[in-house]
């Protein structure tokens, strides 16, 4: 099972206004480093915690249908499944019927159980499932306590700018950010 991004978000969780303000800064000097470690924040919480903070579509690949019959997508919340498709014998993609499809997208995993479960053709990856997750179109859904661990973290990679590229980021996880990301961090054994 892979699951890829297929669109990146149209914005970022919290908005350069917001990180200037928490960082106490009235230039616009450093904009573009700004939005840079905005966005390597997002990415390094939506890794650690599987979450999607900004809606997007992205496809879930399988090489064949689970035996319980649950598909588990390890990235949410999943607000919509968009398309089924699965590949015939010569190889042309074939969409399923969707309708009737089970959906809990707040889970952790989310799961979705779909009505039928036609068989593909292709070894590798012959299953797809374009969904859409995130919290929603702007950060405004996004729960306060994931926009105070982004601010943190924002403030925490500019302490570091003289020090690590932005491309090294993130380079320092700060003090409280583990307590304020622990309630939607996955746990695994």
């Amino acid at each position: 099972m892979t699951i890829a991004e297929l669109m990146p978000p149209a914005a970022e969780p919290i908005t350069l206004a917001e990180v200037k303000a928490h960082l106490r800064l009235d230039t616009s000097d450093e904009d573009t480093l700004l939005a840079g470690l905005m966005r390597a924040a997002r990415e390094h919480l939506e890794g650690q915690t599987g979450l999607a903070l900004i809606a997007r579509t992205f496809r879930l690949y399988l090489d064949d249908w689970p035996e319980a019959r649950v598909i588990q997508i390890a990235r949410g919340p999943v607000q919509t499944i968009e398309t089924v498709t699965v590949y015939d014998a010569a190889g042309a993609p074939v969409e399923v019927d969707a309708a009737g499809y089970v959906l809990d997208g707040t889970a952790r995993p989310a799961r979705l159980v779909l009505p039928v479960r036609p068989a593909t053709e292709r070894a590798l990856n012959g299953i797809e499932i374009d969904l859409i997750a995130g919290f929603g179109e702007s950060g405004a859904e996004v729960p306060d306590t994931l926009k105070r661990a982004l601010l943190l973290h924002v403030a925490a990679m500019y302490e570091l700018r003289g020090v690590l590229s932005l491309e090294d980021q993130p380079g320092a996880v700060p003090q409280g950010y583990d307590r304020l990301v622990a309630p939607y961090a996955m746990r695994r054994l």
